[in-house]
């Protein structure tokens, strides 16, 4: 609670130090309502700017920020006031749904057993005899049921029926209770025929939980002293996020995307505008860090658990709104760092970045743990004129590189023969290109692992069509080399658009620009020879490409079914 002698000792402090100007008088006006405090503006100041300064600066108005992540569907999801509400009313209906099933269902049966006692109490003199002439309970409720037309229930109950319920003043009251059952079963039944009259028993019941217990807050709400780790909260999971070309990020859960043989149509992927498209997709784990590049060179960084969650076909949420990027700017590629907090990791690993004219530069991973880069951002390598950062790699020291460009060629070399500079560097020559050509893709790998066997160079062209290529066919050239051809260029084909580093474990996504996506499995491409164009991966439709391609985790396989066009388009 502010005091408000101090808080107009305060300003007045501030006043005289002209740490606030603007102000020639501060009143204090008595009314019906209390004192009220009155700020007398100088002519030539500006009462808004005054104003702003005196919040400020004192306690006159405080703003803080939550962060609403609730259970949603047994997923943690961050929701808007607007989607608390309209999930707490949907829960609400569902349970006055439920619960108006559940007493009509039991004032059905009850009126039911009504009826048979009030018919009995009209024939009581034949029943009493039945019950006295028969020998067991289960010989008297078979006669009454043969007799009067009882079933087992109303037959089981004028059995058990005792004596004082023969009385007319019992009989009254039996029929006092069917009739309000009667009335209270038309009601349940009005209920559930409508969906207005469901939600205003929920409004009804809302307003007077408000008035039972919409007393003033008594709590106090404090920092905790017990130390919080937000990631406790999610699961260890992997997730696939997308980001389209116009900047909207999502993560959404890995599940939700079904494999489909090669060549097929495939389904939508995303919700986007007209003139927006899909244009990166990633798989990384929940507990993991993200860092954002972009074209003009800078670096952010997220955890993945800070990513808006959204459905297969939902739209995501703007980058902007996420990070403080510049408005000329835009992501471009981005890492998945296990830890970014770890120095042993962070030593002994390192950042690869390539740009569209070919220069490669690398940094060491330590000077991307600046906390700077969490909002603000911090510069990642220095881009020359008319050039872009295009893509990154992580690495141990001890990779090979390899560079793609659009015309079908790629080189290759060892990552010793890059030096590590810092982060405002521009780096060196990494794949020699034609003036109109330009680089669409990198990869590296540890030629030493222990999978490296298993792993397959993939390349897609703008068409649709692909293969993949044993790393061995590509000779070890020195950096800045011209490269090798890597996949035959043709009007068929198209221009190369990607190259990716997979294994037969994998699955492969493939996004076009009007928002399609297909998963297959990588060892339904077959391996193929490094100078051949490939062969169709998925069905391109006029004016449609290829928009970005990235290897999953492997899923269980699923019968292929058929495609509709009105699923794909819809």
């Amino acid at each position: 609670m502010v005091n408000k002698a101090d808080m107009l000792s305060r300003i007045s402090e501030m006043v005289h130090d002209k740490k606030i100007e603007g102000i020639a008088d501060i009143r204090e006006l008595t009314n019906r309502e209390g004192i009220r405090i009155e700020f007398v503006v100088k002519k030539e100041a500006n009462a808004n700017v005054v104003l702003n300064t005196l919040f400020k600066y004192t306690a006159l108005q405080s703003s803080f920020s939550i962060n609403n992540v609730a259970l949603v569907g047994g997923r943690p999801r961050t929701m808007t006031l607007r989607d608390m509400l309209a999930t707490f009313v949907d829960f609400r209906h569902e349970v006055v749904v439920r619960r108006t099933r559940f007493e009509l269902d039991k004032a059905l049966k009850r009126a039911h057993i009504l009826e048979g006692l009030l018919k009995a109490i009209d024939v009581i003199d034949e029943i009493i005899a039945i019950i006295r002439a028969s020998r067991s309970v289960d010989d008297a409720k078979a006669t009454l049921m043969a007799t009067f037309g009882f079933d087992d229930i109303q037959a089981a109950a004028i059995v058990e029926m005792r004596l004082r319920q023969l009385t007319g003043l019992e009989k009254d009251r039996l029929q006092a209770e069917y009739d309000d059952l009667e009335k209270f079963i038309a009601r349940c039944q009005q209920i559930l025929a409508s969906d207005a009259e469901q939600l205003a028993i929920v409004k009804s019941e809302t307003q007077d939980l408000k008035a039972r217990y919409g007393d003033p807050r008594r709590t106090e709400i404090t920092l905790s002293d017990d130390e919080f780790n937000p990631e406790d909260f999610y699961a260890d999971e992997d997730v696939v996020i997308t980001i389209s070309h116009l900047g909207y990020i999502k993560r959404t859960a890995l599940t939700e995307f079904r494999t489909q043989a090669r060549g097929g149509v495939g389904k939508k992927a995303s919700a986007t505008r007209d003139e927006d498209f899909i244009e990166h997709i990633y798989v990384a784990n929940m507990h993991s860090t993200m860092l954002f590049f972009t074209d003009q060179g800078m670096c952010y960084r997220l955890k993945v658990y800070e990513l808006p969650e959204g459905s297969r076909t939902s739209k995501g949420r703007a980058v902007q709104n996420l990070l403080s990027i510049d408005p000329s700017d835009r992501i471009r590629t981005y890492l998945n760092a296990r830890s970014i907090e770890d120095p042993e990791y962070t030593d002994n690993h390192f950042v690869i970045l390539v740009t569209k004219k070919g220069v490669v530069k690398k940094t060491n991973l330590t000077e991307y743990s600046n906390r700077r880069s969490r909002n603000k951002g911090i510069i990642a390598i220095g881009i020359r004129e008319g050039d872009e950062l295009l893509d990154a790699l992580l690495t141990d020291g001890s990779h090979e590189i390899m560079i793609a460009a659009r015309k079908g060629r790629c080189c290759r070399f060892n990552e010793e023969e890059v030096r590590a500079i810092g982060r405002s560097g521009s780096g060196v020559r990494g794949i020699n290109i034609d003036e109109d050509d330009e680089v669409v893709g990198a990869i590296s790998a540890n030629p030493k692992a222990e999978d490296a066997a298993s792993h397959t160079v993939l390349v897609v062209s703008e068409n649709g069509y692909g293969k993949r290529s044993d790393p061995d066919e590509y000779r070890l050239t020195s950096r800045g080399a011209k490269g090798v051809k890597t996949i035959a260029i043709t009007d068929k084909t198209g221009p190369l658009v990607a190259i990716k580093s997979v294994t037969e474990d994998n699955d492969l996504m493939i996004i076009t620009k009007s928002g399609l996506t297909i998963r297959m499995a990588v060892s339904d491409i077959r391996v193929a020879g490094r100078a051949t164009q490939g062969v169709r991966l998925i069905n391109i439709r006029e004016g449609d490409a290829i928009a970005a391609v990235s290897p999953v985790a492997k899923a269980e396989e699923e019968a292929p079914e058929e495609e509709t066009e009105a699923e794909v388009t819809a």
